[in-house]
């Protein structure tokens, strides 16, 4: 694997290869100094053009758990707002030779255009509407950890689809390893044609039932210039789940931040059938996976060999 851009360019095995390793540094969060030296002497970018609380901290532990050197890099207060281009930005930073570049950007295809202008190896952190890869991998693990599982399961995605790259990266990557996925939300934000990408569509919370999964998004209001909806209170009042839509068998998932109250009632939220906490800690570990296949390709580690990465 030379980049992670999308989710569309990585096969089942490269999945399934990724969620491994993850798990192999499971054991190192449970050591009193949390580091081995596997990327001693490498360097890692943080380019992030959006506010992030979660990609951004886990990419940076991540980086320092493995024991990278890391650059993080704000737009504000650079030369962007002297009017840099981000070309000539992308070109002042790869001259200072860095191994990996991690691009949150609300430009679909940003990315793309990084990996084209740097010999780095480029992580997509999410890019505008398009794809967050990572997200989705992290979302996998964190299935995989609860379930043992993620073939056969029947996951809804519900809420803001039109405006998620989460919700795209997921919809491919779940069918990668055999669930089917339901986008569920009101007519204005399902994106037209989004059946083709093989998940089915409901506009109704009637058949919630069905589901093992339920994965929550937030309305993606700074990318909305009117929302398209009557009211939050009549969306939340349609879609929000709440303890009583909620089944006692279901799994609740969500990429944060929640609004409460909205997509989410505060009951399920703290439920012990909330995962969103296992999502975050699971982000650091799919992260270090990432950037340890980037940057020291090697056979997959067995869960009991993260000594020989140390």
């Amino acid at each position: 694997m030379r980049h992670l851009l999308s989710m569309d360019a990585l096969e089942r095995a490269q999945i399934e290869r990724l969620l491994e390793r993850a798990e192999s540094f499971e054991q190192l969060a449970q050591r009193p100094v949390k580091k081995v030296p596997a990327l001693r002497g490498k360097t890692v970018l943080n380019l992030f053009f959006e506010p992030s609380t979660r990609t951004r901290a886990s990419f940076e532990l991540a980086a320092k758990r493995l024991s990278a050197d890391v650059i993080n890099f704000s737009a504000a207060g650079s030369s962007l707002e002297k009017g840099e281009s981000l070309k000539d930005t992308i070109l002042t930073l790869n001259a200072q030779q860095p191994d990996v570049i991690v691009v949150r950007s609300p430009h679909v295809g940003a990315a793309e255009l990084v990996r084209s202008w740097t010999s780095a190896a480029v992580v997509n952190a999410g890019d505008g509407t398009h794809e967050h890869p990572t997200q989705a991998l992290l979302d996998l693990y964190t299935l995989r950890r609860c379930f043992g599982h993620v073939e056969g399961l029947s996951v809804w995605i519900v809420g803001d689809v039109a405006h998620s790259r989460v919700a795209r990266s997921n919809i491919i990557a779940l069918q990668k390893l055999g669930a089917s996925v339901t986008l569920c939300g009101p007519p204005t934000l399902i994106p037209p044609g989004i059946e083709a990408l093989g998940a089915t569509v409901r506009y109704s919370l009637d058949d919630l039932h069905q589901a093992d999964v339920i994965y929550a998004l937030r309305l993606q209001r700074e990318r909305i210039d009117q929302l398209p909806l009557p009211s939050l209170r009549e969306y939340a009042a349609c879609f929000q789940i709440d303890e009583r839509r909620l089944g006692s068998r279901q799994v609740v998932l969500h990429p944060g931040p929640v609004n409460r109250g909205v997509e989410l009632s505060s009951a399920v939220i703290d439920s012990p059938q909330s995962r969103i906490g296992a999502q975050v800690q699971a982000g650091i570990l799919v992260r270090m996976a990432v950037l340890y296949e980037l940057l020291a390709p090697a056979p997959a580690p067995q869960q009991a060999n993260v000594r020989e990465i140390a």
